[in-house]
């Protein structure tokens, strides 16, 4: 275990935005396909599609196999005005890998194919019916969303949909049977999860069906894995068989931590979030959730996360913590130089969920961005944090840590104080000042032995920019 990479949230490097991910294993190596932002982006899914992939047995050790489907190979997109958005990726029957996806301008599902796991994949065709009509252009359909893909033996099972709260027209996750050559409908599209405004009496209630349809098997059983309508969670749906029905189970993950009461009340957001995207893999004999966060204070720079799951004896998912480091049973080493973009909480005294389309955001909250100009040097941190920010990272395993410094700048005057708990006892303080340039301070503090957190608060007045802190044993 020693010479592994550690795990840390977001996994992949600060300045790569691939949300949506879609992971799975492919010979010894685990795949992440997703739909691909920009840092600065004014709207979703701006680039072309990439893949990166690790060894199953080192989740830290991440490889760009680039770009692998450029939104300029879909004939119908000759003007380049539709984005590629969240995709998913399956094994045909003839062995080869089909890549499934949306344009932004079209309501029908494209697809690509590659020989190889990594890509590149070339155009394939569209997702018709017998006769030749696109899905989700036959009289009576509703729009094509975000395919996620399931093929057994000849047999592929495409889910797609959203369903916006207020709009009736859309009715819930849509399943269309597909057969042999990966595009001809089969069976026409039902309705196996309810949307946002149809869950009464569903047992949805309040976790019907926004977006992001994936679909898992494990165990015999089929695990439906969608954004639901409070959209920052991903939950979990469960039947016996692909076509369902499916019976709603529980929440998988939420980007702010709604919903986990074993260190905060459940209702205590820790995060700014927005939308979600995200599936189940058993990886190396463990099962993650992937998923995706927010930063820059919108809601188009995406970066992608992912946490230890856990099944209970009768097949239901534990709700994961969002963490900095991939679960607990993966805490990261006690010593060293951490950057402050790995904080898996961010929070003031005034308490706020959604990122809410951002602007305003700016002038109050703290957010995750980075260094985008070739006169400094290109590091991830937190900016504006101002009088209460917190940033939090969760876990450590720590021993003998005797000192803490930070690294700082900004038009700030007050101190940083070190907590290993939400709302613990203030164990120290480092003083802070105006300053130009980054700049370093330390201060003596006992951490107590073991796994821990540690929390960072600012209190004070002006805005400080925090790049990393050092853990000294």
């Amino acid at each position: 275990m020693d010479n592994l990479k550690q795990v840390t949230n977001p996994y992949l490097p600060f300045w790569e935005y691939i949300p949506d991910g879609e992971p799975y294993v492919f010979g010894d190596r685990v795949y992440v396909y997703g739909s691909h932002d920009f840092f600065g982006g004014d709207v979703y899914c701006m680039g072309d599609y990439m893949c990166w992939s690790a060894p199953v047995n080192d989740l830290g050790d991440w490889k760009c196999e680039g770009v692998i489907y450029r939104k300029d190979q879909d004939p119908d997109n000759p003007d380049l005005q539709g984005n590629l958005y969240a995709p998913d990726v399956t094994i045909g029957p003839d062995g080869r890998y089909y890549l499934y996806y949306v344009l932004s301008t079209r309501g029908y599902v494209s697809v690509a194919v590659s020989d190889r796991p990594e890509g590149p994949f070339e155009f394939y065709g569209n997702v018709r019916y017998p006769d030749g009509t696109r899905l989700g252009e036959k009289a009576g359909d509703e729009p094509q969303f975000d395919p996620g893909v399931l093929t057994e033996g000849e047999t592929t099972y495409l889910y797609t949909g959203f369903c916006g709260f207020g709009d009736k027209s859309r009715h819930g996750a849509m399943l269309t049977v597909l057969g042999k050559d990966m595009l001809t409908v089969e069976e026409a599209p039902r309705f196996v999860a309810p949307g946002a405004m149809y869950g009464e009496g569903t047992g949805f209630e309040g976790h019907e069906f926004f977006e992001a349809p994936s679909i898992r098997k494990r165990e015999g059983k089929y695990y439906f894995i969608y954004s639901s309508r409070p959209c920052h969670e991903l939950c979990w749906a469960i039947s016996d068989n692909p076509r369902g029905p499916f019976t709603y189970g529980g929440v998988v993950v939420s980007g702010c931590d709604l919903g986990i009461d074993s260190y905060k009340p459940a209702e205590k957001p820790m995060y700014y979030t927005a939308n979600n995207h995200g599936s189940i893999e058993e990886i190396n004999g463990r099962w993650y959730i992937f998923y995706h966060r927010h930063t820059n204070g919108t809601n188009y720079s995406r970066q992608g996360c992912l946490e230890r799951i856990h099944f209970r004896e009768d097949g239901s998912i534990v709700q994961a913590e969002i963490t900095s480091c991939g679960g607990k049973e993966t805490p990261l080493r006690g010593e060293g130089v951490y950057p402050a973009y790995l904080a898996c909480h961010l929070f003031t005294e005034n308490e706020v969920i959604y990122t809410a389309w951002s602007g305003w955001m700016d002038d109050r909250f703290p957010k995750i961005t980075q260094t985008d100009s070739e006169h400094q040097e290109k590091i991830g941190y937190i900016a504006n944090m101002r009088n209460t920010a917190t940033a939090g990272f969760r876990y450590f395993d720590c021993k003998g840590v005797r000192r803490v410094a930070i690294r700082t700048k900004g038009y700030a005057r007050g101190k940083m104080e070190i907590r290993t708990a939400w709302d613990g006892e203030c164990l120290a303080s480092i003083p802070i000042g105006y300053a130009n340039v980054w700049q370093e301070a330390a201060v003596d503090v006992r951490i107590p032995d073991g796994i821990q957190s540690l929390y960072f608060t600012f209190t004070g007045e002006g805005h400080l920019q925090f790049a990393s802190f050092e853990l000294i044993v």
